[in-house]
């Protein structure tokens, strides 16, 4: 609590605007944009900087990796975008932290997106892209960037990690029900010792390799995207190549707009969720691509004066041959008020519920914890480049040894 207090303070002084402090941006945004032969190619450099710091009274929740009570992680985040003439673009994301997901290391670079769109006419009615991005699935991902999302962590869908692992296949129900901690387990009074190796339904924004193509029609927009790894993928298995290609990932997304205020969408999702080191853990006479995660979502948009509204719901379903079919259902609503053009506050109700397998007595039991969390998020941008949030969450998880826990964060950011 002390260490999270000390960076919210240092945060709002480091944000208190200096005199000159938004000349010096102007100049270095200009700095930083350039252009040749007439502005038929231009390139823009931009850029943020992130100072988290997160406290929490049990094990760390979601994708946050420490084994601590407490934890710092400042992540800098470069964006190149270019565009030649008026039918190809090109971006690069770079990021300079202690791994995709906040946890505990040495600083190191890492490219997380790389991609060239091609635009051929003018009224986006169809559009190509290959490299390396974001996923199409839902309406988090195009709002994902920490200047944009009103919270610090991502919503449930994105981080809750389940009772499976990617790198090895469940081979009976009791294994899947002692990796969820349905049971007593190697790993109970301590779970953070076996997080690394669980997946979430959607693993954030999903910066897997592949293909995609979209559009708008009138106020059908649409899209289309093929990649080497699934929704649940870790970041480290989005840039293998080989052996993940043989079960690739296939997701679309439908959306319609029927005016500025309202859009909404449907999305489905299915892809192998076990790594190719997996492999010699597969049951006999099964192969890889059988263990499949097929994910069905809803999601929708609201906006209206000071409110933004944003709603998703996704229904995933893991295929394991020697099990069965397991099922979870996960999703958020969040609203975002401007009380004023700088102070904004938001909130997020999130809920994730577990079908239920065979216990081995006659009866049956959920494969995973169903849980609950609330998340409050108050925001102030101070100027067009600074901006502070703090998040309060509470979460409540069935048959857990804590049944409630809390988590406290705080985001500072620079934008350049």
């Amino acid at each position: 609590m002390k260490r999270l207090r000390a960076i919210a303070l240092l945060c709002s002084a480091l944000a208190v605007p200096a005199p000159g402090a938004e000349d010096f941006f102007d100049r270095l945004d200009e700095s930083l944009t350039t252009s040749a032969f007439h502005d038929a190619l231009r390139a823009r450099l931009s850029g943020t900087l992130d100072l988290e710091g997160y406290t929490f009274d049990g094990t760390a929740p979601g994708l946050i990796y420490t084994p601590g009570k407490s934890l710092f992680s400042p992540r800098l985040t470069l964006f190149l975008d270019a565009q030649a003439g008026a039918h190809v673009y090109a971006f690069v994301q770079a990021r300079v932290d202690r791994g995709f997901d906040p946890g505990v290391g040495g600083l190191r670079l890492r490219p997380d997106e790389y991609a060239v769109r091609v635009t051929p006419w003018d009224s986006g009615i169809f559009s190509f892209q290959v490299g390396k991005f974001a996923t199409i699935v839902g309406n988090w991902a195009p709002r994902h960037a920490s200047w944009d999302n009103p919270f610090v962590t991502a919503p449930l869908p994105y981080e809750n990690v389940t009772g499976l692992w990617d790198s090895v296949a469940v081979r009976s129900i009791g294994t899947l029900l002692t990796w969820s901690h349905m049971r007593p387990n190697p790993y109970r009074g301590n779970e953070y010792a076996d997080k690394h190796q669980r997946v979430p339904v959607i693993w954030g924004p999903g910066y897997a390799r592949g293909v995609a193509v979209f559009g708008r029609l009138g106020k059908i927009t649409y899209a289309a995207e093929l990649k080497n790894a699934p929704l649940s993928s870790r970041p480290e298995t989005w840039d293998e190549d080989g052996e993940q290609w043989r079960h690739p990932a296939v997701s679309g997304r439908l959306g319609y707009g029927p005016n500025a205020m309202w859009n909404f969408g449907v999305s489905a999702s299915a892809g192998s969720y076990l790594r190719p080191r997996a492999g010699p853990t597969l049951a006999a006479g099964h192969g890889r691509g059988e263990y499949r995660e097929v994910v069905m979502g809803q999601d929708a948009g609201f906006a209206w004066h000071h409110w933004q509204v944003w709603a998703e719901a996704y229904e995933a379903r893991f295929e394991i041959p020697t099990v069965g079919e397991v099922r979870t259902l996960a999703g958020y609503a969040e609203a975002r008020y401007k009380f004023t053009p700088q102070f904004f506050g938001a909130l997020r109700w999130n809920r994730q519920l577990f079908s239920t397998v065979p216990d081995g007595t006659g009866g049956f039991v959920r494969w995973g914890r169903d849980l609950w969390r609330i998340d409050l998020a108050p925001g102030y941008r101070f100027s067009a480049h600074t901006q502070l949030k703090l998040q309060y969450s509470l979460q409540h998880e069935d048959r857990a040894a804590r049944h409630l826990s809390h988590t406290l964060a705080a985001q500072f950011t620079v934008r350049f």
